[in-house]
């Protein structure tokens, strides 16, 4: 069977992720992203109005002309997760492919939502729910299978799509890190994964996210990130002033987190921010997650400024505000505080919780730096890094090498000098660079069997 995979979006930066795999004459996408830092350059651009054309002559969503030169039938679009660089276009692309969005529950019910606030295009693919574990055949030739493997990330519900075919298996490698104490969700799925590496015709190719691949040692637990978090918090308990607490708001296991330590230190935890409610309250509808039933969200900015006045008259001591705005995002809720844009008044001495790492990219550490500066002139007090990575660092980089031993390896999820620790690593493992690791750039296609 000719297996053909065409590297779309991601392969030259970290967002706008898109990867086909043509398995005789069945296609199957995986992922459909955002490159977000191409927005935020531009002030005031408002995605869900625009073209997909114009989205991709700024590089924010991926160019997926190149598919017309694949020659098969799209069968399904699988998202791996609900991160925005991940499923950020399929409400921009996915009209184009008479095929179904397939992806596990919480991941489904964001790309719904994406969906339901597109006002250029109607998408009305179906949406198919499959959780981690479970298969499903792809296409008629009855050769084709699809499996999603339970994996760890920064956000629930995140997987490893396979694409089984008769000349071995596809692993679709974003996004993950080896987490074997998470907070709310189950192990990562390392013994599936070995099992994957021995099956059948083992592993045809490995397509892998390299974003810590220069990053010595492992990547730690979330669990560690909870005890660090809960340490921070238990430090604070006895101020009697402002503590405010920022995270990723797609993170449900440090929302979690902070959400019951706020509680622990005698304030009431409110999250406030359109993402914020929007991620928490579909992960506490859906039952990922158990939160306090007098737990506050509110997203609309009218209902967030009527909370921050109630928090000021009835005193700042007793809450603890989690805020969208960690990487500094302009219209964020933290940049809005910072600029003094709220009712909320930061004092001198006021607490900061950054339970975040800024995205090592030039547009987010110039927003961030504006804002700590910000909140630095009214007085703030930074805690800073309070967090653990969501991708796999070298040791988990050799352990999935040697769990899969996969023929092929296809570094992703970055440009050309974050590929090269990748690189290296790979050959130190027997792979040879234009031999088994196929270094490549966005629109390129890669014949794996002929």
């Amino acid at each position: 069977m000719e297996i053909e995979i065409a590297t779309i979006g991601g392969y030259e930066e970290v967002g706008r992720q898109m990867t086909a795999v043509r398995a005789g004459d069945d296609v199957v996408v995986f992922d459909m992203g955002l490159n977000l830092s191409q927005v935020l350059i531009h002030d005031n651009v408002e995605t869900e109005k625009m073209h997909s054309l114009d989205l991709i002559d700024m590089g924010a969503i991926p160019d997926d002309r190149v598919m017309s030169d694949l020659e098969g039938d799209v069968q399904a679009i699988v998202p791996t997760h609900g991160h925005l660089d991940h499923i950020g276009a399929i409400s921009k692309l996915a009209h184009r492919y008479d095929a179904p969005v397939v992806a596990t529950p919480f991941t489904i019910e964001l790309v719904k939502q994406q969906i339901e606030g597109e006002n250029k295009f109607n998408v009305n693919n179906d949406l198919i729910k499959m959780s981690a574990g479970e298969t499903m055949s792809i296409g008629d030739s009855g050769q084709v299978e699809l499996e999603f493997v339970h994996v760890t990330h920064s956000i629930i519900d995140a997987i490893n799509p396979v694409l089984h075919t008769p000349e071995g298996a596809i692993v679709y490698g974003l996004d993950k890190r080896m987490d074997h104490s998470p907070v709310l969700e189950d192990p990562i799925d390392m013994k599936r994964f070995r099992e994957i590496g021995r099956e059948g015709n083992g592993v045809l190719a490995y397509i892998e996210d390299c974003t810590n691949a220069g990053r010595k040692g492992r990547t730690p637990s979330e669990s560690v990130a909870r005890r660090h978090l809960k340490d921070v918090m238990t430090s604070v308990e006895d101020y009697d002033g402002g503590i405010v607490a920022t995270t990723f708001s797609s993170h449900i296991s440090r929302v979690s987190s902070l959400v019951e330590f706020a509680n622990d230190i005698g304030r009431q935890p409110v999250l406030l921010g359109r993402s914020m409610e929007k991620y928490s309250g579909t992960a506490e509808r859906l039952g990922f997650v158990d939160l306090p039933d007098d737990l506050g969200m509110y997203g609309h900015r009218k209902s967030v400024d009527r909370t921050f006045k109630r928090i000021m008259k009835e005193g700042k001591e007793n809450y603890l505000p989690i805020v969208t705005g960690h990487q500094g995002e302009p219209r964020a809720m933290l940049t809005r505080m910072g600029r003094g844009e709220t009712p909320y008044e930061i004092d001198d001495g006021d607490k900061v919780i950054f339970s975040a790492r800024v995205i090592p990219e030039p547009t987010n550490e110039g927003q961030r730096y504006q804002s700590e500066r910000l909140l630095r002139m009214q007085g703030a007090r930074i805690f800073d890094d309070i967090h653990v990575s969501g991708h796999l660092r070298e040791e988990g980089h050799y352990e999935m090498l040697q769990a899969l031993q996969p023929q092929h390896v296809i570094p992703a999820h970055q440009n050309l000098k974050g590929f090269a620790p990748y690189v290296d690593l790979a050959e130190s493992q027997g792979y040879a660079l234009g031999r088994d690791v196929h270094v490549t750039r966005n629109g390129n296609m890669i014949q794996l069997v002929d």
